[in-house]
């Protein structure tokens, strides 16, 4: 693939100073100087690019590369061909982040549509009564709702909703299209594109003519450094507040409903859904379209498998998996033994044939 003009080259980043601001240790000295402009896999790094190798199950993809230098940690060097420089660290995935961040500053967060533009946009409606502090972008179309307040350094993107009364930190992106109300924000807080926060939650009792809705005042707190992805949803809280702890990463198209409560650095793969009253704790790993009942707790350090339905509690550390969800040493011999019924009706329908 060529690079593309969304995200071209950088000038570059020596080698050298490559290793030393993303703590990884040049094997090579006498390529110091070499400039690094792009990141690229490994099958297909040329010239100029950085790439990373975390096991020998991708050895087969060295003898197409020609990449500037590789990261990858020492039980591995052997393996790199000798006109690849190495950089040595125990973490080449995390060093790989820090190179990119590094040479693409601008892909870190949604791109502004209007780049040369500071200030408001005269195309976008701020209530007289909003407080901005200084070096704020607002872009074509968005909306900022009487008394909200937008701290230092943020940008609010075409065509987003920032409610009444919001409050959002320093050095936010609030990206185009995306809806905030009834929501109190950190600091570099990252909201994607489409993004709903703040909405009602699902709250209804029977009727005698149906279901009555139950009114949602509460809030939504995000702390510091959270993203949020695109289209994703998080409803207020009922009387309480639903609260997204510092650090945590969630992805695209994913559901908290109302009052729950999720921890420090966690990360929510997409299609995930959370229903309402749910705890989470800190560090808690959900893979992508997993099902998470209301009112129970994960405990600290929990993973959840991919497409798990996650019924009742998860004790702290555990790695659970399947529906109903169960520590996963459980779950995989319960594949394995349904994989080996399934097998063993195949032979013996064969026989029969």
């Amino acid at each position: 693939m060529e690079h593309n003009h969304f995200f071209p080259p950088r000038e570059g980043i020596s080698l050298a100073s490559l290793a030393t601001q993303i703590g990884a240790e040049l094997h090579d000295i006498g390529a110091s100087e070499r400039l690094i402009r792009s990141v690229a896999p490994v099958y297909r790094a040329k010239q100029g690019d950085i790439c990373y190798i975390l096991s020998r199950r991708s050895k087969q993809e060295l003898d197409t590369c020609e990449a500037s230098a590789i990261l990858c940690d020492k039980a591995l060097a052997p393996i790199i061909p000798a006109h690849i420089p190495v950089l040595l660290t125990s973490s080449p995935a995390t060093a790989f982040a820090f190179a990119g961040a590094l040479l693409f500053p601008s892909a870190m967060r949604p791109v502004a549509i209007s780049p040369a533009m500071s200030g408001v946009s005269p195309a976008a409606f701020v209530d007289p009564s909003a407080r901005l502090e200084a070096d704020v972008l607002v872009e074509p179309m968005a909306v900022i709702g009487a008394d909200a307040e937008i701290g230092e350094g943020c940008r609010i993107g075409p065509g987003a909703v920032i409610g009444a009364g919001v409050k959002i930190g320093r050095g936010c992106t609030i990206a185009g299209g995306a809806t905030v109300q009834s929501a109190l924000i950190g600091n570099n807080v990252i909201i994607h594109n489409g993004a709903r926060i703040g909405q009602d939650g699902f709250g209804y009792a029977p009727g005698p003519r149906g279901m009555l809705k139950i009114v949602q005042v509460g809030r939504v707190i995000i702390q510091d450094h959270v993203e949020i992805g695109a289209n994703t949803t998080i409803d207020r809280g009922t009387m309480d507040d639903t609260v997204i702890g510092e650090g945590t990463k969630i992805d695209n198209l994913v559901q908290i409903g109302h009052n729950v409560r999720i921890g420090r650095h966690c990360g929510i793969v997409a299609q995930v859904g959370i229903a309402g009253s749910t705890k989470v704790g800190d560090g808690v790993m959900i893979g992508g379209a997993s099902g998470v009942n209301g009112h129970i707790t994960i405990g600290d350090g929990a993973q959840i498998a991919a497409m798990s339905g996650v019924l009742a509690d998860v004790p702290p550390g555990e790695r659970y998996g399947g529906v109903p969800a169960r520590p996963l040493k459980d779950f995989l011999k319960d594949v394995a033994a349904s994989l080996s019924q399934a097998e063993s009706r195949k032979h013996k329908g064969g026989k029969n044939d």
